[in-house]
């Protein structure tokens, strides 16, 4: 098949099977992506209720999005061998399931520990989504197919905050998890009435020594990070040893996966260079995006004393920007590769986070809105492009492994974030008001003029560490690949050969 043939072939519409696989996984993706950005605006509220601060409510986000990581690696074989449709609805149901015990959570310990069982199932609903729709539609269209998987991603932030702000202003913050349980039906039912039938492989193994080095690792890891900003450094034996712990884990995990035959995450694949440079970027955004996520409606709400409405349509402007330009994203990068696009998308992102280094109790809204909003096109233009350049030289067979790989180092990496900034926040505002424990309820919902200006400062120094991250972010895609040559670029094998297609 010709270059000609193929951009052609990549111009035409999308299929009607695959329009509707993309509405039933779209739906359920929703729901997950929608518990991270609704939980953010009721953050506050939570951590007043329950007595405790920011590095220690920060896990009920935190908690869920390692969770998403640690369950990520079984469903590139669960795929293979229970079929993605059964798959996909088990996550679904037991993210439902989930959902309802956090709506009756009685501490901040039960509501953490109920968050992880909702991220064992939220984990498995977007890899297995993004390989249902990766395989209906085929690498010639795989920009496209991830800019309607983009929808979830930038309706979430739009949607989430504003939900959440309603939900926290008007009834009970258990609200925000039960509100997930009609959703997470009518996903069901659809995806048992429109995803097509089970093909179901029993050859392939189950990597059980890989899981069980990979997920405590990443578990440790993240958590011994969290202490040692909380502590500032390396102070405590605890610590030294949940890091040396998880650093050794995390050996036997790569020693383990380069030997095994079907590895649970398979690090062969970077072999590609276009699949390591994507995944880099993927991660890093990951660190800003929920971290971000997490900072902006506690600034609103702690340093501006806003409602969590308030809080929450604040936030819309950067899914709204993400909106406008997403689906043309996509296209421009089949067309011109994603060198051509995402670099001034991370470059767009950072000068949107700016803005935010310098707040104070008193910044001007409408110029954060509109900085939010430029974050939102940075977002928009530079992040599901590198998803879809992360299966550019894959094969068919190869695309689960790859799905499953990405969607973890994207929750790592807003685990990582989100664990980060709060401790920067939380020592921030120790240094600044000597004796306080960080506590949410220690702070009173009206502020004087110099406490708020000391809490503005002390935001406006992990917002510098997200408008860090940002800068760090435009590197890596500065190695992405350009236009396809051909669709030789869509079939090179694990030993980096060159295999026909179409």
């Amino acid at each position: 098949m010709s270059v000609a043939s193929a951009t052609k072939a990549g111009n035409e519409p999308l299929d009607p099977q695959t329009i509707r696989i993309a509405l039933v996984v779209v739906l359920g993706t929703i729901m997950a992506i929608l518990d991270t950005t609704i939980v953010a605006v009721a953050l506050r509220t939570l951590g007043t209720d329950f007595g405790v601060g920011v590095s220690s409510i920060q896990w009920v986000t935190t908690g869920y999005l390692l969770a998403l990581a640690m369950v990520i690696p079984i469903s590139g074989w669960a795929v293979h061998r229970l079929g993605p449709k059964t798959v996909w609805i088990s996550a679904v149901t037991l993210f439902i399931l989930g959902s309802m015990a956090c709506g009756f959570a009685w501490s901040a310990t039960s509501l953490i520990c109920f968050r992880l069982l909702q991220g064992a199932g939220g984990g498995m609903i977007m890899p297995v989504g993004q390989s249902l729709m990766a395989t209906a539609a085929g690498p010639k269209q795989m920009g496209r197919v991830m800019g309607i998987f983009g929808v979830p991603t930038l309706l979430g932030p739009i949607l989430g905050p504003v939900i959440g702000g309603l939900i926290i202003a008007n009834v009970s913050w258990r609200w925000i998890f039960i509100v997930n349980l009609p959703i997470g039906i009518i996903a069901v039912i659809l995806a048992a009435r429109l995803l097509p039938r089970d093909h179901r492989d029993r050859e392939h193994r189950f990597d059980a020594w890989g899981f069980a080095f990979l997920s405590p690792a990443l578990a440790l890891l993240v958590y011994a990070m969290s202490e040692v900003g909380r502590e500032g450094g390396f102070h405590s034996p605890r610590t030294i040893w949940l890091t040396v712990i998880g650093l050794m884990l995390g050996l036997a995990f790569v020693w383990r996966s380069l030997r095994a035959p079907e590895p649970i995450v398979d690090l062969r694949l970077f072999k590609s260079r276009t699949f390591t440079v994507s995944t880099i970027s993927i991660f890093v955004t990951g660190i800003t995006l929920y971290g971000v996520i997490f900072l902006l409606p506690l600034y609103y709400q702690i340093v501006r004393g806003q409602s969590a409405v308030v809080a929450g349509l604040m936030m819309a402007p950067q899914g709204i920007g993400a909106a406008i330009v997403m689906k043309r994203a996509g296209v421009i990068a089949d067309e011109r590769g994603p060198i051509s696009i995402v670099p001034l998308g991370m470059l767009l992102l950072a000068v949107g986070t700016f803005a935010y280094t310098m707040v104070s109790p008193t910044t001007n809204l409408w110029w954060l809105g509109i900085s939010l909003f430029v974050r939102g096109i940075g977002l928009g233009l530079g992040m599901m492009p590198v998803f879809a350049a992360s299966y550019r030289g894959l094969l068919p067979a190869q695309v689960p492994r790859a799905s499953t790989t990405t969607n973890i180092v994207r929750q790592v990496g807003g685990s990582i974030g989100t664990a980060l900034y709060a401790v920067v926040l939380e020592r921030a505002i120790q240094s600044r008001f000597h004796g306080t424990t960080g506590s949410l309820s220690a702070i009173p919902s009206k502020i004087s003029p110099d406490v708020a200006n000391q809490l503005a400062a002390s935001f406006s120094i992990a917002f510098w560490w997200a408008f860090a991250t940002c800068v760090v972010a435009i590197v890596p895609t500065l190695f992405l690949p350009g236009p396809s040559k051909g669709l030789e670029d869509l079939a090179i094998n694990n030993e980096g050969e060159v295999a026909e297609h179409g």
